[in-house]
């Protein structure tokens, strides 16, 4: 596929600045929006989107590797933690070339959900022994390509992971970045070395993951670009965050990390600095606008008010969030302080921005007993335009003139949609419309998907083979 596209489209009904409108006609150039007009019959040459156009989705938190877990998982009871064993299992499995057909097939099914952006959270770097391949970056160049072929941008969200716990030791942040070494990995402060499946996620230092991520280079500047990530307080010190935080700002990129998803994380943390993930992360210079802190599920008022300070965002992952029995975030207290969320697919339980918007509110109603929270045009607001702008893409997720040309057209006839008024189209994406309501999508103006086939993959054909193929 080319890098962007043109085309003329005729919307039966779209998102405009926050509203639906009526017979929209669109005119996209070199990828941008160049002319919309509302009330408009269709031109010559136009492609009819019946139903709801909404702006690209963006899918703000993604584990490519997981999808091959969708199933494997359900059976019997357990925690994150025994969860964790699982998903171990099926990284040790992984290569280059096995990871790049699973990432396409991934990415793929995104696009079919509506996704026109994704920040992939990658620690999957090095060989199962933890050296490095020829190529230091092979595993992270195979996200690239694969996210390239299923025609989809994606910022490569390159985490830093250097340890496998947080021991009894205690650790402060002036604790130096190197000592006793396991496997090649240090044991800093008190923290616990990686274990034999977390040995492939390591550099071994902060300076030696800067090194790395220092020579990757994306294939499409336009479609492509590097972030960082900060695994967690669990598997980074705080002397290695500072440099995560350094080049990140060096760089003007992104920076996430998972911050509070547990409260067994909370007390290990609280137990070994002394204070909360967020406030570890706040000493070592990581919060700022850039900043997304990921589920945040377990947080104090403190926190809440640290995140709101700098100007951060929270990505919410409610799926993943229920599926692994972590909680409900407060984000009843995100919507009062005024702390942007984004959403995501996380472990790809399953892959739908839509239900990830409403199980965000409807968490809430079950926790606050309360209805309308957050209303349907502030769900689509997360699972657009903050998702764009919390992985670096502030010129997308809104349909005006000058932004990239993502379109996505939601079937209103459908068993889920029929019926809805023209002035409720937006509660009823949000709150009834799901995946495969999904029609057509447009990236950067180019068709990725049309009458709900992707333009060049056989989405469920890859997803069965590349899974077969990871566990034969």
């Amino acid at each position: 596929m080319s890098a962007v596209g043109a085309g003329r489209y005729h919307c039966d009904l779209a998102v405009i600045d926050g509203t639906v409108q009526t017979s929209v006609s669109i005119e996209v150039v070199d990828g941008r929006f160049t002319s919309i007009t509302q009330g408009s019959a269709p031109g010559p040459g136009a492609t009819r989107l019946p139903g709801l156009t909404l702006p690209g989705l963006a899918n703000a938190h993604s584990h490519a590797f997981h999808r091959a877990l969708r199933s494997r998982t359900q059976a019997g009871g357990g925690t994150f933690w025994t969860w964790r064993d699982v998903m171990y299992r099926a990284a040790a499995r992984l290569q280059p070339d096995s990871y790049h057909r699973l990432a396409r097939a991934t990415f793929a099914e995104m696009a079919l959900a509506g996704v026109t952006s994704v920040g992939e959270f990658h620690y999957l770097h090095h060989r199962t022994d933890g050296g490095r391949y020829d190529n230091p970056n092979a595993m992270g160049e195979a996200l690239l390509a694969a996210a390239a072929e299923a025609g989809i941008r994606i910022t490569l969200l390159d985490t830093m992971y250097l340890h496998g716990g947080l021991g009894d030791a205690p650790s402060t942040s002036s604790s130096p970045s190197d000592g006793s070494t396991h496997n090649g990995s240090p044991q800093t402060g008190g923290y616990l070395p990686p274990n034999d499946a977390q040995l492939r996620f390591s550099d071994g230092s902060g300076d030696r993951w800067v090194e790395r991520v220092d020579d990757l280079r994306v294939i499409d500047p336009t479609t492509q670009r590097v972030g960082a990530a900060v695994h967690s307080v669990r598997a980074v010190d705080p002397r290695a965050m500072t440099a995560v935080a350094a080049w990140a700002a060096a760089a003007g990129a992104p920076l996430h990390a998972h911050a509070s998803e547990q409260t067994a994380e909370n007390e290990a943390c609280l137990a070994h600095h002394g204070v909360t993930p967020v406030a570890v992360f706040s000493e070592a210079g990581a919060l700022g606008p850039r900043f997304s802190a990921v589920h945040a599920t377990h947080l104090s008022e403190t926190d809440i008010a640290l995140l709101a300070a700098a100007g951060a965002t929270v990505a919410m992952c409610p799926t993943t969030e229920r599926d692994l029995g972590d909680g409900i975030g407060p984000t009843h207290r995100f919507g009062a302080e005024g702390i942007a969320m984004s959403l995501g697919t996380d472990s790809h339980a399953s892959i739908d921005l839509l239900e990830e918007a409403r199980a965000l509110e409807l968490n809430e109603r079950l926790r606050s007993h309360r209805r309308g929270n957050h209303a349907a045009s502030d769900l689509l607001e997360m699972a657009s335009r903050n998702g764009h702008r919390s992985l670096g893409w502030d010129d997308a997720g809104t349909i005006v003139v000058g932004a990239r040309a993502d379109l996505v057209t939601l079937a209103l006839d459908s068993v889920r949609t029929a019926g809805a008024p023209t002035y409720s189209a937006v509660e009823v994406a949000m709150f009834a419309a799901s995946a495969a309501d999904v029609t057509h999508v447009v990236v950067d103006g180019r068709v990725v998907v049309a009458d709900r086939r992707h333009a060049t993959i056989d989405v469920p054909a890859e997803l069965q083979a590349s899974i077969a193929r990871l566990f034969e």
